[in-house]
C-alpha cells in the first residue's frame, strides 16, 4: 500500500514549515536562513482518519551554487524513485527560478504523481502570481500557506484521494504476515535471516551499511508461513552522508510500515543506544508489534540469570510505557535460540489478531472499573457502564462508554490497558483505548 509523500524543492521555500504543518509537530527546525534543514525528517500525517508518512528532503549549506544544485538534483531523483506522491514546493513571492525549472524537468520525466505547491500565498492578491508556475508543466499549482495553514486542507484532500487510488492497485498483495528485521547498522540483521533460511542469501560483512535494500524472503518451514524482510540499518540522521543511505533508510521505514511484526535487533556488546530508541519510536508510531532480540549474545562473557534480568529491566525501562513485549537473547552466528525468535514473532502476530468477546470483557473489566473508577473532575463523577472490542482494526482496540468521556485522562487509559494485559495475552502488540459517550 503506497503511503509515502516526499517534500522537495529549492532552499527556503518553506518545506520544513509545510512538514511541521502537515504532521502537526514542530519537529523540523525553521528559520529565515536558506539551507537550515540538513537532516532528513520523517513523520506521520493524519487527515480524516487516514494516515500516511511524509519526508522532508531538506537542503544543504554548501560552498558553491553548482554543488548545491547537484545535491538537490540527487535528492529529487531519490525521492522520485521511492515516494508515492511528491509535493514540489515553490515560493510564490519569488516566482519561477532557474533551480525550480531544473527540478521540474526531472519531475516531469518521473512516473510519480507530482503536486505543485505554491507556498507563501498569504493573501488573495498573491494568488494572481500563481499563473507563472504553469510554465513548469506540472499542472495546476495549489496555493497554500504553510505558515498559516491556508489551503493545506484542500491539499490533504487531494493527497488522500491519490493514495486511495494507489491502494486499490495493491489489494492483490499476499495476505501472509510480514516480519521485518530492523535495527542499527551491523547489528546482525542479514546474518539472522540467513540463519533462519539456512543459506547465505543476503550479503553479510563487518562493514556497517552492507544491506542497501529491503529484501523480501518467504519462510515456509517448520509449520511457519510468512514473509521475512531484511532491512538496511537505520543510523543517526547526521550520519547519513551518502545518497544511497538516504534511499536505504526510506525503504527501511516503508518496510516497517508494511510489516505486522518488527523484530528489533540490539547489539549485546553495545547495549540499548539512542538510535535503538529512535527505531522503537518509528515502530510505535506505526502501531506495529514488537519482538526484541539481543543479538551477539555469544560474545558476552557473563551470562548469569542476574545479568539477563538486569539487561531485560534496562530494555523495558528505556522503552516504557510500552514494556509488554518478548525479549530473546540469541546469536545469529551460532544459531543460539533463533528458533525461539520465530516462535515469539508468530505468537505476537497471533496476539495482534486475537479478539475478546464483549460479554467476557465486561465480566472482567466492569468490576475492576467499579472498584477503581476514574477520578472525579470538577466535582463530577465519571461512570463507565459498558465496553467492547472494536472489529476489523489493525491492532486490538477497545472502546469504553462513559457519561463524561472528555474527563478521562491518559493515566486512567493506561490503567485500563494494563488491566486488559493482565487478564489476556497481548504480549508484543500495542493496544488502543478509546473513551466514548454512552
Amino acid at each position: 500500500m503506497g503511503n509515502l509523500v516526499a517534500i522537495v524543492g529549492r532552499p527556503n521555500v518553506g518545506k520544513s514549515t509545510l512538514f511541521n504543518r502537515l504532521t502537526g509537530t514542530r519537529q523540523a527546525i525553521v528559520s529565515e536562513e536558506a539551507g537550515t534543514t540538513r537532516d532528513r525528517q520523517y513523520g506521520k500525517c493524519e487527515w480524516c482518519g487516514k494516515e500516511f508518512s511524509i519526508v522532508d528532503t531538506g537542503g544543504w549549506i554548501v560552498k558553491s551554487d553548482d554543488v548545491f544544485e547537484e545535491e538537490i538534483r540527487k535528492q529529487v531523483l531519490i525521492a522520485t524513485e521511492e515516494a508515492d506522491i511528491i509535493l514540489f514546493v515553490v515560493d510564490i513571492k519569488n516566482g519561477v527560478t532557474d533551480l525550480d525549472t531544473e527540478v521540474a524537468s526531472i519531475l516531469r520525466r518521473s512516473k510519480v504523481p507530482v503536486l505543485l505547491c505554491a507556498n507563501k500565498t498569504d493573501n488573495n492578491e498573491d494568488r494572481y502570481s500563481a499563473a507563472e508556475f504553469y510554465s513548469l508543466g506540472l499542472g495546476d499549482p495549489y496555493c497554500i500557506s504553510a505558515a498559516t495553514g491556508s489551503g493545506t486542507g484542500e491539499l490533504l484532500d487531494v493527497i488522500l484521494d491519490m493514495l486511495k487510488k494507489n491502494t486499490t492497485a495493491d489489494d492483490s498483495e499476499s495476505t501472509l504476515p510480514r516480519f521485518s528485521v530492523v535495527g542499527r547498522p551491523n547489528a546482525g540483521k542479514s546474518s539472522l535471516i540467513n540463519s533462519f533460511i539456512g543459506e547465505d542469501r543476503n550479503i553479510v560483512t563487518d562493514i556497517a551499511g552492507t544491506t542497501r535494500d529491503s529484501i523480501l524472503t518467504r519462510f515456509n518451514k517448520f509449520g511457519f508461513d510468512f514473509y521475512l524482510v531484511d532491512t538496511a540499518g537505520i543510523r543517526k540522521k547526521n550520519k547519513i552522508s551518502e545518497d544511497l543511505e538516504f534511499y536505504s533508510v526510506m525503504r527501511s521505514i516503508r518496510a516497517i510500515e508494511h510489516s505486522d511484526v518488527c523484530i528489533l535487533l540490539i547489539d549485546a556488546t553495545r547495549g540499548v543506544e539512542a538510535q535503538d530508541m529512535n527505531i522503537v519510536q518509528i515502530i510505535q508510531r506505526n502501531n506495529k508489534s514488537l519482538v526484541v532480540v539481543v543479538n551477539k549474545w555469544d560474545l558476552v562473557e557473563d551470562k548469569t540469570n542476574d545479568v539477563i534480568a538486569r539487561y531485560e529491566q534496562a530494555i523495558r525501562s528505556r522503552m516504557a510505557p510500552f514494556s509488554d513485549f518478548p525479549i530473546i537473547f540469541a546469536s545469529a552466528l551460532t544459531k543460539q535460540r533463533i528458533f525461539k525468535v520465530l516462535e515469539a514473532a508468530n505468537a505476537v502476530y497471533a496476539n495482534r489478531k486475537s479478539r475478546i468477546s464483549t460479554s467476557k470483557l465486561n465480566e472482567e473489566m466492569l468490576p475492576i472499573i467499579e472498584n477503581y473508577p476514574p477520578p472525579s473532575m470538577k466535582g463530577k463523577y465519571i461512570k463507565i457502564k459498558y465496553c467492547s472490542q472494536l472489529p476489523n482494526t489493525q491492532i486490538p482496540s477497545f472502546v469504553f462508554y462513559a457519561n463524561l468521556p472528555q474527563y478521562v485522562k491518559e493515566p486512567y487509559k493506561r490503567f485500563l490497558e494494563n488491566k486488559i494485559r493482565e487478564k489476556w495475552n497481548f504480549c508484543g502488540t500495542p493496544i488502543n483505548i478509546f473513551i466514548r459517550q454512552k
